[in-house]
């Protein structure tokens, strides 16, 4: 067993501590912060049911975006699209045997990298030609786009023009589930791909990235428009109008 699989090994446990417990805990805060007022994007819809749908359109659909603005719709949903597909298939390195649904999403997986390529080529470009959107940008708004990319980027190289052993990743993963350190192949663009995805998984708690649960705690997004039919009062929560 070499030093290198190890140290991998290590780095993988640090890094899945630090994003589960980073993410409950300000899951946790979203979900303990009052939000007294009624303060909904109108127009929103007026019941519980109505709200999941407005939430499920903005998951899924983007739907504000779309209004707001056709081509960041168009690169913010092809770049979630793709990560969110390739997410999926990278299921196949956890799970024994694998399941169907995973292998057949492999026609579909081999473009992935593409789509989060282009999406966030897109994004990236926004934020380096608009006035606006430039103003507001930061560094690590920049770091997040670039990481992303390289991750992507790694992904591309081994697919299509560095081939890695990825039967003897898979049994590396799996290993490590079961706490069974196993051989980590040696590939160069393979262990550059692995160490982005850690850094990955250690900054998304403290990012930006963290909109991903956070939109379901939006209170412009998650309350119901029915301020005439409940009032607040102070100490005692909503009640009948």
């Amino acid at each position: 067993m070499s030093a290198l699989s190890y140290v991998y090994a290590v780095m993988f446990y640090l890094a899945a501590f630090i994003l589960v417990t980073g993410v409950l805990r300000r899951v946790w805060r979203y979900a303990r912060t009052p939000a007294p007022l009624k303060i909904p994007t109108t127009p929103a819809p007026m019941t519980p049911l109505g709200v999941c749908g407005r939430l499920f359109r903005e998951v899924v659909l983007f739907q504000s975006l779309y209004k707001a603005s056709k081509w960041t719709w168009l690169f913010g949903w092809v770049f979630h699209f793709g990560l969110f597909v390739a997410a999926l298939r990278h299921l196949q390195y956890v799970t024994d045997p694998p399941w169907i649904w995973v292998i057949q999403l492999h026609t579909v997986a081999n473009y992935t990298g593409y789509a989060i390529t282009f999406g966030l080529i897109g994004l990236w470009g926004r934020r380096l030609f608009v006035d606006r959107v430039r103003y507001i940008t930061t560094p690590s708004d920049h770091l997040m786009i670039a990481l992303i990319l390289a991750i992507a980027g790694t992904g591309l190289l081994m697919k299509f023009v560095w081939y890695a052993d990825v039967a003897s990743l898979r049994q590396f993963m799996l290993g490590l589930i079961v706490f069974d350190i196993r051989t980590l192949p040696g590939d160069p663009v393979l262990l550059i791909h692995l160490a982005l995805v850690i850094a990955l998984m250690m900054v998304f708690p403290i990012s930006k990235l963290l909109h991903a649960p956070g939109i379901f705690f939006s209170p412009t997004l998650n309350q119901s428009d029915s301020s005439r039919e409940r009032r607040y009062s102070p100490g005692r929560g909503s009640t009948r109008g």
